[in-house]
């Protein structure tokens, strides 16, 4: 492609992404296609031969498009939302155009030194200590992993050599994220030494339960190694009594995770800071920019008081990748799994000087006000009850019928096309769930979701 033809397609391009960030509601929010259409649609074998632009781009639109679930559309409301903007999208032009790689400082040192200036401004914007080391994974899931990875490794050092020991346990509520516990299988501790902590009235860890199974473990003679406690929980938002978890934690030398993927992002809001009490005290936390910061996927935040113990679990330097020491050279590769590492901070960076801080935290203000007066909306009508707090901007409530007539109304809303909402069981009952969190979300859409849920009744 030459450098004209690029121009041009470029142009096209952002033109297309500019149209369609401003009218996103033209799309249905789901897909009206079945498993497999757009794989039967599509040739069965790649290309010998290079074709045109223009019929790539004609069949991204044709074909692409209609089977996407449009996860930046103002009625999507299920899972937690995952907004993109203008100035994430630039930064992550540019990066793909930059093609840099982190791995150690000298394959790129804006890569490396520009993820650490974000994170230190994400601590300060956050209140999280300013001592702490950050760095960027792709995923939540990926960041607890390593958590759970640098747990094992503070209780065992040499597991590093000889393998996971056998005993060593790892501990969260019954409503924290699977990804904790895929986490203790991928680093070979095992299902078997996962434990799912009860929860009291409003979902949150019961520490008393916490306290009872470590002492059960340890007379077994087994080995607590981790806790990861959760501030806003997958399906209710809830949060777990973090400093009562971190007495546990001190009093048995167990290494303490927060996952705040979707909360913690709210640290950026001085007035939600009460749900983060005791964070400070914890080994490491993971909170997503890309979950309700405005950041393209992917971009998830981990940040740890322990750095030398995830260095320790993952530090491994082959002489093709050793380079000269330097006090302020550092190397990425160290504290995980990945060796590459993409330029993720650039579209961080973009979004946090376009937004500053308070422009992020009043959009996460208007969303959580408007998940609030939802909630009272549905207080007020006697046919509907809440299943949790709403502490945030999730709400969980259903229809007081039976389960199958709650995934019905699921089922008709989001057949309209008009917006997606999720469901959850909570006491064995299932539960509708909306989620306010995408950047085009206003006040119509959410009257609108609930009008659409009152019609399905």
């Amino acid at each position: 492609m030459t450098p004209e033809e690029f121009r041009r397609y470029g142009y096209q391009t952002i033109d297309w992404i500019a149209d369609y960030l401003a009218r996103p509601e033209r799309y249905p929010v789901l897909p009206s296609v079945k498993p497999g259409q757009l794989t039967d649609a599509l040739p069965a074998r790649g290309p010998e031969f290079g074709e045109p632009m223009d019929a790539i781009l004609a069949d991204f639109e044709r074909l692409i498009v209609p089977a996407m679930t449009h996860w930046n559309h103002p009625g999507f409301m299920a899972y937690f939302a995952n907004s993109s903007s203008e100035p994430g999208i630039l930064g992550e032009l540019l990066a793909a155009a930059l093609n840099g790689n982190g791995m150690v400082w000298k394959s790129g040192p804006a890569v490396v030194e520009l993820e650490q200036v974000t994170l230190r401004w994400l601590r300060q914007w956050t209140g999280l200590p300013e001592d702490w080391f950050g760095t960027i994974y792709d995923t939540a899931s990926v960041g607890s992993m390593h958590a759970v990875a640098a747990a094992r490794e503070a209780a065992d050092p040499d597991s590093r050599t000889r393998g996971t020991p056998p005993g060593l346990v790892v501990y969260a509520s019954e409503q924290a994220h699977s990804s904790v516990e895929k986490g203790t299988i991928a680093v070979g501790i095992g299902q078997d030494n996962f434990r799912k902590v009860p929860v009291d009235a409003e979902f949150r860890m019961n520490p008393d339960a916490l306290a009872a199974l470590i002492e059960r473990d340890l007379a077994a003679g087994l080995r607590p190694c981790c806790v990861a406690a959760t501030v806003g929980t997958t399906s209710t938002t809830s949060v777990d009594p973090v400093p009562a978890i971190a007495d546990i934690c001190e009093r048995y030398k167990l290494w303490l995770h927060v996952d705040a993927a979707y909360a913690g992002s709210l640290m950026l809001a001085p007035e939600f800071r009460w749900a983060f009490a005791g964070c400070d005290r914890a080994d490491s936390l993971v909170m997503n920019p890309h979950k309700w910061l405005m950041t393209p996927m992917d971009c998830s935040a981990f940040f740890t008081r322990r750095p030398e113990i995830l260095r320790n679990a993952f530090s491994l330097i082959p002489p093709y990748l050793r380079t000269p020491d330097h006090p302020r050279a550092l190397n990425l590769m160290d504290y995980g799994v990945p060796l590459g590492r993409r330029f993720r901070a650039l579209k961080l960076w973009f979004i946090m000087r376009t937004y500053g801080r308070e422009g992020l935290a009043e959009i996460l203000r208007e969303h959580v006000r408007l998940a609030q007066d939802l909630a009272l909306e549905i207080d007020a009508d006697p046919r509907f009850e809440r299943t949790a707090p709403t502490p945030f901007s999730a709400i969980c409530f259903r229809y007081k019928g039976t389960d199958d007539e709650n995934r019905q109304i699921q089922e008709r809303v989001n057949a309209t096309g008009e917006v997606f909402i999720s469901g959850t069981e909570l006491h064995g009952r299932f539960s509708l769930r909306i989620a306010i969190g995408n950047r085009g979300t206003g006040s119509e859409h959410v009257a609108r979701v609930w009008e659409l849920i009152r019609e399905a009744v």
